[in-house]
């Protein structure tokens, strides 16, 4: 069992938490800025995440087609 499975779900109250910690860390002026940094890395991860789906799907894809017993 991994650590992450005794954390669980994030909550609104833990996220309003998180928050909180990083404008005090980063203050409000950099904010904006960390917020947009973070958006991009989520939509990198996620566009990764696709694209070895994909690749995945097209493996399978192409072994079906191959495979002589079918």
């Amino acid at each position: 069992m991994g650590a992450f499975a005794l954390i669980g779900p994030i909550g609104t109250g833990e996220l309003i938490i998180i928050l909180i910690i990083v404008l005090i860390i980063f203050g409000p002026r950099k904010l904006p800025e960390v917020a947009e940094a973070f958006g991009k890395s989520i939509r990198v991860f996620k566009k990764a995440a696709r694209d070895v789906q994909d690749e995945v799907k097209t493996e399978v894809e192409e072994k079906k087609n191959t495979d002589p017993k079918s």
